[in-house]
């Protein structure tokens, strides 16, 4: 009877992808992030398991207590090469820096006490160049002038977009809400010269300024309920001639130059009241006589 019941649970929960068909076809682009979703939670599970080409690639246990991802589940394989991540919480798979070998049917597998269900996924990878892979924008601007970095991609309503500039993050689109510098030192360096295009998620630089040159990166995630895609694009911005900032703002400026004048001023009268009373006083003709 044992040998019986452990038969029927090996058939239960073997792969089965191509009999039930394909849950949903995702398609990204080579150097993209991937995370499929389960839809469930970890500690309401027994085991959750993913495949990829009939070989176990991750599996997690409802209570943490076993955990795998690619070699460590399969000593036969090493495709992905430390760029799988499961979900602890939700047993979800997270394919980093996705390749055109990664391509083909990644079938899900929620095992409980009583039964098993799960998805099967059939991501579809679209080759690019290694030049479009590492590419970086490279803008140039004068000093002054105003810069508009482009996604380049057809923003989503449920996209969230975030701007770094040299890893700091400076702005952020979620649905129809903005954030603009919210740290302090972003504020200090862009002093309100940052805009968002909502519609297309551009960043817009007014004014810029030597310390404006630098990395700029965007990320864009494209969720659905299914799955999400993490996009990153990269811009190298230089601005060409002017003064290097002093880092003070106009304000700040006026002050010290109405500080400086006075100053002068001042200095100018102590100087005159300083002259006169130690001016030669004229003799009189007469007391020569």
């Amino acid at each position: 009877m044992k040998l019986f019941i452990n038969l029927l649970s090996v058939v239960l929960f073997l792969p089965d992808y191509g009999s039930s068909g394909v849950d949903k076809e995702v398609s990204v682009m080579e150097g993209d992030s991937v995370t499929l979703y389960t839809g469930v939670k970890t500690n309401q599970q027994e085991d959750i398991k993913w495949y990829f080409s009939s070989l176990l690639t991750a599996q997690i246990s409802g209570d943490l207590s076993f955990i795998c991802t690619d070699v460590q589940c399969n000593k036969d394989t090493e495709r992905f090469r430390d760029r799988l991540k499961l979900d602890h919480q939700t047993g979800s798979l997270t394919i980093r820096n996705i390749n055109s070998t990664d391509s083909g049917v990644y079938e899900l597998k929620i095992i409980t006490s009583s039964s098993s269900s799960g998805k099967v996924f059939n991501v579809t990878v679209h080759g690019v160049s290694a030049a479009e892979i590492d590419e970086v924008k490279r803008k140039s601007a004068n000093n002054g002038e105003s810069v508009t970095l482009k996604p380049g991609v057809v923003k989503n309503p449920n996209d969230v977009m975030t701007w770094y500039f040299n890893d700091i993050l400076i702005a952020e689109i979620t649905g129809d809400q903005s954030k603009i510098c919210t740290d302090v030192q972003c504020k200090e360096r862009f002093r309100d010269r940052l805009k968002l295009d909502h519609q297309t998620g551009s960043l817009i630089i007014t004014n810029t300024r030597n310390t404006d040159s630098g990395e700029y990166k965007l990320k864009n995630i494209i969720t659905n309920s299914s799955f999400s895609i993490t996009r990153v694009k990269r811009f190298n911005l230089t601005v060409i001639g002017g003064v290097p900032d002093s880092g003070l703002s106009s304000g700040a400026v006026a002050g010290i130059v109405v500080v400086v004048l006075l100053v002068s001023a001042v200095a100018g009268v102590i100087y005159y009241r300083h002259r006169k009373s130690h001016a030669p006083v004229p003799q009189n003709e007469n007391n020569d006589m």
